[in-house]
Protein backbone atom coordinates (compact mmCIF):
# COMPACT_ATOMS: atom_id res chain seq x y z
CA UNK A 1 0.00 0.00 0.00
CA UNK A 2 2.78 2.41 0.91
CA UNK A 3 4.53 1.75 -2.40
CA UNK A 4 1.30 2.45 -4.31
CA UNK A 5 0.81 5.78 -2.52
CA UNK A 6 4.39 6.66 -3.37
CA UNK A 7 3.75 5.92 -7.04
CA UNK A 8 0.59 8.02 -7.15
CA UNK A 9 2.41 10.93 -5.46
CA UNK A 10 5.14 10.69 -8.11
CA UNK A 11 2.46 10.52 -10.81
CA UNK A 12 0.71 13.59 -9.38
CA UNK A 13 4.00 15.50 -9.21
CA UNK A 14 4.85 14.50 -12.79
CA UNK A 15 1.38 15.58 -13.90
CA UNK A 16 1.85 18.97 -12.22
CA UNK A 17 5.21 19.43 -13.97
CA UNK A 18 3.70 18.57 -17.36
CA UNK A 19 0.79 20.94 -16.72
CA UNK A 20 3.18 23.78 -15.88
CA UNK A 21 5.28 23.08 -18.97
CA UNK A 22 2.15 23.35 -21.15
CA UNK A 23 0.93 26.56 -19.49
CA UNK A 24 1.08 29.72 -21.63
CA UNK A 25 3.90 32.20 -21.09
CA UNK A 26 3.38 34.51 -18.17
CA UNK A 27 2.62 38.11 -19.06
CA UNK A 28 5.48 40.52 -18.63
CA UNK A 29 4.90 43.90 -17.07
CA UNK A 30 6.59 47.24 -17.53
CA UNK A 31 5.75 50.28 -15.41
CA UNK A 32 7.57 53.59 -15.75
CA UNK A 33 6.83 56.82 -13.91
CA UNK A 34 7.95 60.41 -14.32
CA UNK A 35 6.97 63.84 -13.09
CA UNK A 36 6.31 66.73 -15.44
CA UNK A 37 6.35 70.35 -14.32
CA UNK A 38 2.92 71.21 -15.73
CA UNK A 39 -0.65 71.14 -14.34
CA UNK A 40 -2.53 67.85 -14.84
CA UNK A 41 -5.09 69.35 -17.27
CA UNK A 42 -2.29 70.69 -19.47
CA UNK A 43 -0.63 67.25 -19.59
CA UNK A 44 -4.01 65.57 -20.18
CA UNK A 45 -4.55 67.75 -23.28
CA UNK A 46 -1.38 66.17 -24.72
CA UNK A 47 -2.35 62.59 -23.77
CA UNK A 48 -6.13 62.37 -24.29
CA UNK A 49 -6.44 62.92 -28.07
CA UNK A 50 -5.45 59.47 -29.32
CA UNK A 51 -3.28 60.81 -32.16
CA UNK A 52 -1.60 63.57 -30.13
CA UNK A 53 1.30 61.17 -29.45
CA UNK A 54 2.56 62.28 -32.88
CA UNK A 55 3.11 65.76 -31.42
CA UNK A 56 5.24 64.76 -28.44
CA UNK A 57 6.79 61.29 -28.80
CA UNK A 58 10.26 61.61 -30.37
CA UNK A 59 10.02 58.21 -32.13
CA UNK A 60 6.77 59.08 -33.92
CA UNK A 61 7.02 60.82 -37.29
CA UNK A 62 3.25 61.15 -37.74
CA UNK A 63 -0.09 59.76 -36.60
CA UNK A 64 -3.15 59.05 -38.69
CA UNK A 65 -6.42 58.54 -36.79
CA UNK A 66 -9.18 56.34 -38.17
CA UNK A 67 -12.50 55.07 -36.92
CA UNK A 68 -13.33 51.39 -37.23
CA UNK A 69 -16.97 51.17 -36.24
CA UNK A 70 -17.12 53.01 -32.92
CA UNK A 71 -13.45 52.36 -32.17
CA UNK A 72 -10.56 54.76 -32.66
CA UNK A 73 -7.39 53.35 -34.16
CA UNK A 74 -4.12 55.08 -34.95
CA UNK A 75 -1.42 54.39 -37.50
CA UNK A 76 1.93 55.63 -36.24
CA UNK A 77 4.70 56.23 -38.78
CA UNK A 78 8.00 55.83 -36.98
CA UNK A 79 11.07 58.00 -37.56
CA UNK A 80 13.57 55.92 -39.49
CA UNK A 81 10.83 53.73 -40.95
CA UNK A 82 8.29 51.27 -39.69
CA UNK A 83 4.68 51.60 -38.61
CA UNK A 84 2.60 50.66 -35.59
CA UNK A 85 -1.18 50.22 -35.45
CA UNK A 86 -2.96 50.63 -32.11
CA UNK A 87 -6.56 50.69 -30.89
CA UNK A 88 -7.96 52.87 -28.12
CA UNK A 89 -9.63 50.59 -25.56
CA UNK A 90 -10.53 53.07 -22.84
CA UNK A 91 -10.50 56.77 -22.09
CA UNK A 92 -11.51 58.39 -18.80
CA UNK A 93 -11.17 62.16 -18.41
CA UNK A 94 -12.32 61.85 -14.79
CA UNK A 95 -9.51 59.40 -13.99
CA UNK A 96 -7.01 60.96 -16.45
CA UNK A 97 -6.48 57.49 -17.92
CA UNK A 98 -6.01 56.24 -21.48
CA UNK A 99 -5.84 52.56 -22.43
CA UNK A 100 -4.84 51.04 -25.74
CA UNK A 101 -3.76 47.80 -27.36
CA UNK A 102 -1.20 47.05 -30.05
CA UNK A 103 -2.68 45.66 -33.27
CA UNK A 104 0.52 45.32 -35.32
CA UNK A 105 4.03 46.65 -35.65
CA UNK A 106 7.73 45.83 -35.32
CA UNK A 107 7.82 45.75 -31.50
CA UNK A 108 9.06 42.49 -29.91
CA UNK A 109 5.73 41.93 -28.11
CA UNK A 110 2.31 40.31 -28.51
CA UNK A 111 -0.92 40.57 -26.51
CA UNK A 112 0.21 44.09 -25.56
CA UNK A 113 -2.16 46.23 -23.48
CA UNK A 114 -1.08 49.57 -22.10
CA UNK A 115 -2.34 52.29 -19.77
CA UNK A 116 -1.22 55.89 -19.39
CA UNK A 117 -2.45 57.45 -16.15
CA UNK A 118 -1.92 60.93 -14.78
CA UNK A 119 -2.12 62.09 -11.17
CA UNK A 120 -1.60 65.55 -9.74
CA UNK A 121 1.41 65.86 -7.43
CA UNK A 122 0.40 69.48 -6.80
CA UNK A 123 -1.17 72.31 -8.80
CA UNK A 124 1.91 72.65 -11.03
CA UNK A 125 3.28 69.10 -11.23
CA UNK A 126 1.87 65.91 -12.75
CA UNK A 127 2.96 62.32 -12.25
CA UNK A 128 2.60 60.17 -15.34
CA UNK A 129 2.54 56.39 -15.08
CA UNK A 130 2.83 54.40 -18.31
CA UNK A 131 2.39 50.68 -17.83
CA UNK A 132 1.71 47.58 -19.88
CA UNK A 133 1.31 43.82 -19.88
CA UNK A 134 2.46 41.72 -22.81
CA UNK A 135 4.37 38.64 -23.92
CA UNK A 136 7.76 38.73 -25.61
CA UNK A 137 7.76 37.92 -29.34
CA UNK A 138 10.99 37.14 -31.15
CA UNK A 139 13.11 38.53 -28.30
CA UNK A 140 14.06 37.60 -24.76
CA UNK A 141 11.80 38.77 -21.93
CA UNK A 142 14.56 41.18 -20.82
CA UNK A 143 14.96 42.67 -24.31
CA UNK A 144 11.20 43.06 -24.76
CA UNK A 145 10.95 44.83 -21.38
CA UNK A 146 13.91 47.07 -22.21
CA UNK A 147 12.38 48.08 -25.57
CA UNK A 148 9.02 48.98 -24.02
CA UNK A 149 10.60 50.84 -21.08
CA UNK A 150 12.70 52.84 -23.56
CA UNK A 151 9.59 53.84 -25.51
CA UNK A 152 7.98 55.11 -22.31
CA UNK A 153 11.00 57.04 -21.01
CA UNK A 154 11.63 58.71 -24.39
CA UNK A 155 7.92 59.63 -24.42
CA UNK A 156 8.32 61.26 -21.00
CA UNK A 157 11.29 63.24 -22.36
CA UNK A 158 9.17 64.38 -25.32
CA UNK A 159 6.32 65.49 -23.05
CA UNK A 160 8.73 67.39 -20.79
CA UNK A 161 10.32 69.12 -23.77
CA UNK A 162 6.91 70.14 -25.11
CA UNK A 163 5.31 71.21 -21.80
CA UNK A 164 8.18 72.47 -19.67
CA UNK A 165 9.72 74.68 -22.37
CA UNK A 166 6.36 76.27 -23.09
CA UNK A 167 6.18 75.13 -26.74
Amino acid sequence: MKAMMGMSAVGAALGAVLLLAAAPAMALEVREQATIKAPIEQVWKQIAPFCAIGDWHPAVESCNLRKTGDRQERDLALKGGGAIQERLTGLSAAKHRLRYTLLSGPLPVKNYNSTIRLSAVDAHTTRITWSSKFEAKGASDADARKTIAGIYTSGFDGLRKRLESGQ
